[in-house]
């Protein structure tokens, strides 16, 4: 099965649901600014997205979507259900016990993840509270991480991906009705946080059931392959969430530094997810189980040749994408998040996050790419050592960088750490013969280069000379950016086409054709 479907079924959900996150992130930023509550709500909202990402849709996913694959090849659909319910069995009462404790500790363990705030009595507290409200969204988002496995492992990417759109419709909400009603704003959003959880878990409900799933809850057993799970989702946590862990790093070190400093990375990190949700989820995503059924039948050259258009995909949005962060980062901000309690002061401290989170943007899609055949080999080991590796590199790069370039400093820290961790992933993969760039990937490689250094230094041209309208009114200050945006895609666009990195009308040919 060809990645151009899935891929870009993944990408197409996304892309509407990052459109509405940034439409949340705005009204966020012109309700919260970068103060104590900002802070106070990006502490709540990250631990339970953290833990979702690290082991929900990290390490669970790793574990699970090879076993459910391999199964649904070798022994078909009934022994993969019945492992997805025996999973299932043991992973609910786990959630459970794991949200309870986190709700009776929060205010010890805030002093782990928050060290910084203890020294505001009320900041400090205001973020337990809102943390406490917000944790439950991992108990339904991690069930809907196992759901959204078995679809994806069937080959219905579609409903998975549209999940988050009703997280950032909650939010909306939130933010704009709910919070005339609780005391603050962040007090509203936290509780749109948990009512997403579970309104996500109902969508993935009705979605299995239109496929003809419904696992049944039975009572936890720990069978072999359930054994076997739980024995690839440990190191799987590391490895898969490397990137994730060392955001975290960020946030307990940026509680030390200046008010509003957990908020700059907060918005910073938001511009910067836009290529790796669109198109390093989707790839993920879709060639998790294509790589599974792959390895399952000993197809070595249909790897290499998946992996290879994979990267390719990620190539083809990474390059372009960190020109324009570092090019144009200051206008973007200012443009979509300058308004209200966010002002100037806040809009640049936040474009200098941007610009050094997007020097590791091509490594973090990268590692999208290159840590699936390690899973679809039921290996989980391998990408632990180069995520430890990773995070000792982050950490020390942190604490030096932080003390000349404050938040900015945290931020290259872990874009730095994010290529090493690239550069382990990928001479694992070599040394196994999965990873050898064909003549395509080569030609779509240097063609993308050139192609975005040209885009980066036109963009960069005509923002300067946009300089008034980006900094007018509301209206004047879009309709530049969009002029802006557009100009520096269609430049992009051409540029591949001429130097051959892509060939732009063979792919709408062949998205004619699938459709």
């Amino acid at each position: 099965m060809s990645l151009f479907r899935p891929v870009l079924t993944v990408g197409s959900f996304t892309l509407a649901s990052r459109v509405l996150g940034f439409a949340r992130d705005v009204l966020i930023a012109a309700g919260l600014g970068a103060g104590p509550v900002a802070d106070a709500f990006f502490i709540a909202f990250k631990l339970p997205n953290f833990f979702r990402r690290l082991f929900a849709e990290g390490a669970f996913s790793a574990g699970f979507v090879p076993l459910f694959s391999r199964l649904l090849q070798r022994e078909g659909r009934p022994a993969a259900l019945a492992f997805a319910e025996a999973a299932l069995s043991v992973l609910l009462p786990v959630l459970l016990g794991f949200v309870t404790l986190f709700q009776i500790a929060a205010p010890w363990l805030m002093f782990v993840l928050a060290p910084g705030f203890a020294d505001d009595p009320a900041k400090f507290e205001l973020t337990v509270t809102l943390t406490r409200i917000a944790f439950p969204y991992l108990l339904f988002i991690s069930l809907v991480s196992l759901l959204g496995g078995v679809l994806n492992a069937l080959d219905r990417f579609a409903a998975v991906a549209a999940t988050p759109i009703l997280l950032n419709l909650m939010l909306i909400l939130a933010v704009t009705v709910l919070a005339h009603f609780t005391p603050t704003p962040g007090h509203a959003l936290a509780w749109g946080v948990s009512l997403a959880g579970m309104a996500q878990f109902l969508f993935l409900v009705l979605a299995c059931r239109r496929a003809g799933v419904a696992l049944r809850l039975g009572w936890p057993r720990l069978g072999p392959r359930v054994r076997e799970l739980l024995r690839l989702i440990l190191p799987a946590a590391l490895g898969a969430g490397v990137v994730q862990i060392n955001l975290v790093v960020d946030v307990v070190l940026a509680s030390f530094l200046p008010e509003g400093s957990v908020s700059y990375l907060f918005y910073a990190d938001r511009l910067n997810q836009l290529p790796i949700g669109v198109v390093g989820v989707a790839v993920g995503t879709a060639l998790l189980p294509t790589l599974s059924r792959l390895v399952a039948a000993g197809d070595a050259a249909g790897a290499r040749h998946q992996l290879n258009r994979a990267l390719e995909i990620c190539v083809l949005l990474a390059a372009p994408a960190t020109v324009a962060y570092l090019a144009i980062a200051p206008e973007l901000v200012g443009a979509l998040f300058q308004r209200g309690a966010f002002g100037e002061r806040q809009a640049a401290a936040t474009a200098l996050a941007l610009q050094a989170y997007a020097v590791g943007l091509p490594a973090y899609l990268l590692t999208k790419a290159l840590t699936p055949p390690y899973f679809a080999q039921a290996d989980t080991r391998a990408p632990v050592i180069a995520g430890l590796w990773a995070m000792a590199a982050n950490l020390v790069l942190n604490l030096i960088l932080m003390q000349f370039l404050l938040h900015a400093g945290l931020a290259l820290g872990t874009a730095l750490s994010a290529w090493l961790n690239v550069a382990i992933l990928a001479l694992g993969l070599r040394r196994r013969g999965l990873l050898a760039a064909d003549p395509r990937l080569k030609r779509t490689l240097g063609g993308t280069l050139v192609a975005s250094l040209a885009m980066g230094a036109a963009c960069l041209l005509l923002a300067r000379q946009l300089a008034d309208p980006l900094a007018g009114s509301e209206p004047v200050r879009w309709a530049a950016l969009g002029a802006l945006v557009a100009a520096g895609l269609l430049l992009f666009l051409g540029l591949t086409q001429a130097t051959g990195a892509v060939d732009w009308r063979r792919l709408r040919t062949e998205l004619r054709r699938r459709r």
